[in-house]
């Protein structure tokens, strides 16, 4: 936990209500997403109860397995879920877009989506759940012995896919709720506390006439909150037995019908509340404005929905249940990539995350005292180049030494070197920096593109996202790294999973 969390923690529990760690939201909200809230059997690895499902917050879609111990019914559910989520999916690919893509110097003409689905669902508990479904569902023969709905096997490669994207921090496709939030708020009460969705919504949005650590006092009563999923409420469980008990036992389709209808009515009443809550902290979010770099990453993620789309619809077989050690490598790649532009690009787009680098000292702010816009200098090959030098006046110097490079989140394609730092009589710090980039080619700086005398301006030495090296194809993988890989070829063996 950061220090600035630390702080806006205590904040939290002195006010009774939410502090907002940033200034703008670091994740992009679809204006129709896809709401998912699954509860699992209790007791069970991988046996789905029931979902409430939907893209529209007035008309959820409840889907009930009869007897999650049993395999037909799991895989009916497994469709009627198909059936909602594919037809979702379907609704983003009827418009295209084409744009210049590829490395500098290898640019194409390429086609992606205009838009693309987002998978939303209360916590982290949710989609690992749907990463085990997606697990079981996608190896599934749609042939033979057991033969399940064609429309399974793609639900799987899908949830396998959402919940892939949704390790990597720059996707929005896929969201857990209760970490979208506190990526934005921070409250009163414990990490633990904050999975807790409807706690969590109480301190940053507590009714009129109470405080935040009530508000979440209150909501963690279970006959008004239920769970939010997978797991649930013990003492609903008992009456969960009864109900199973009730459909096992029916002696006609008629009264198992009826036994049914029960079991629904009884889930459903456990299920709308979280589902309120889901559209309430989308709300939440919406109304924070998104940060500047948000709209690129989307664009990213319409890049990958689009390729994911073209490989389900030409046959791609599913990702095998291993990783190969060429693919492995390439994942984490991408992993580690994320996280470095993740993070330079929350903060070089919000000055409250850009606090956090001043705390640690990896940058600085302070007040332009000195300026000489049209300073030259030399270039590497002795020309006469344009170099402004600015100071900076500060309280501190963080741990910026001479000869650094640094970048200020106001100017991100102009770079600085910190030329001198001196203590000032008052206490205060000077430094001295040479600006490069950014201004044209012209002998003059164009307005604005050098600080200003007075300007508050920060610097940190956090660089702006740098892509990084491309690793070898698969056919070219070296033979001390085993050599290229074997094709995945799917088995029968694959869909016969131990999940106990």
């Amino acid at each position: 936990m950061s220090a600035l969390r630390v702080v806006a923690t205590l904040e939290a529990a002195a006010t009774g209500r939410a502090v907002p760690i940033t200034t703008v939201r670091h994740t992009h909200v679809s204006d129709r997403p896809f709401v998912l809230i699954p509860l699992n059997l209790a007791g069970e690895v991988c046996a789905p109860l029931a979902a409430l499902v939907g893209s529209d917050p007035e008309e959820p879609r409840l889907l009930v397995v009869p007897q999650p111990r049993n395999r037909d019914d799991r895989f009916r559910f497994a469709a009627r879920l198909a059936d909602q989520l594919l037809a979702y999916i379907d609704e983003f690919t009827s418009a295209t877009e084409e744009y210049e893509g590829g490395r500098p110097g290898a640019r194409e003409q390429r086609e992606r989506y205009t838009e693309a689905p987002q998978l939303v669902v209360p916590n982290a508990g949710a989609a690992a759940f749907l990463r085990l479904l997606g697990r079981s569902t996608r190896f599934r023969r749609t042939e033979g012995p057991y033969a399940v709905d064609p429309a399974v096997p793609r639900l799987g490669q899908w949830l396998t896919w959402f919940t892939d994207q949704g390790e990597f921090p720059t996707s929005s496709l896929m969201l857990a709720l209760t970490q979208t939030l506190t990526a934005h708020w921070a409250t009163g009460q414990s990490p633990t506390e904050d999975a807790h969705l409807a706690a969590l919504l109480a301190w940053i949005d507590p009714p009129p006439d109470t405080d935040g650590a009530t508000a979440a006092l209150l909501a963690e009563d279970p006959t008004h909150f239920p769970p939010s999923g997978p797991a649930t409420d013990p003492h609903f469980d008992h009456a969960l037995a009864s109900l199973y008990e009730a459909i096992d036992k029916a002696t006609s389709d008629r009264r198992r019908a009826a036994a049914i209808r029960q079991l629904e009515a009884q889930l459903r009443p456990q299920l709308l509340p979280t589902w309120r809550l889901m559209w309430r902290g989308i709300d939440l979010l919406r109304a924070v404005p998104p940060g500047a770099s948000v709209a690129q990453r989307w664009q990213r993620d319409r890049d990958r929905f689009t390729g994911f789309h073209g490989y389900v619809a030409e046959g791609g077989l599913p990702r095998g249940r291993w990783e190969q050690a060429s693919s492995a490598a390439r994942r984490l790649s991408h992993l580690e990539d994320a996280t470095a532009r993740y993070q330079s690009d929350r903060a070089f787009d919000d000055p409250l995350v850009m606090a956090e680098f001043e705390l640690t000292g990896e940058a600085v702010s302070g007040t332009v005292t000195a300026a000489e816009p049209e300073r030259n200098g030399l270039s590497p090959k002795g020309r006469s180049v344009l170099r402004p030098r600015i100071t900076l006046t500060t309280t501190g110097t963080g741990r910026l030494r001479v000869g650094d490079e640094v970048t200020s989140p106001a100017r991100p394609r102009q770079t600085a070197e910190v030329l001198a730092i001196r203590a000032t009589a008052d206490g205060a710090h000077e430094i001295d920096l040479e600006l490069t980039g950014g201004m044209g080619r012209s002998k003059k700086p164009p307005p604005g593109s050098v600080p200003e005398l007075g300007e508050e301006v920060c610097y940190t030495s956090l660089p702006p996202y740098v892509p990084p090296p491309r690793l070898p194809a698969d056919e070219d993988t070296p033979w001390t790294h085993g050599g290229p890989p074997q094709p995945y070829e799917p088995t029968d063996e694959d869909a016969n999973e131990a999940w106990e």
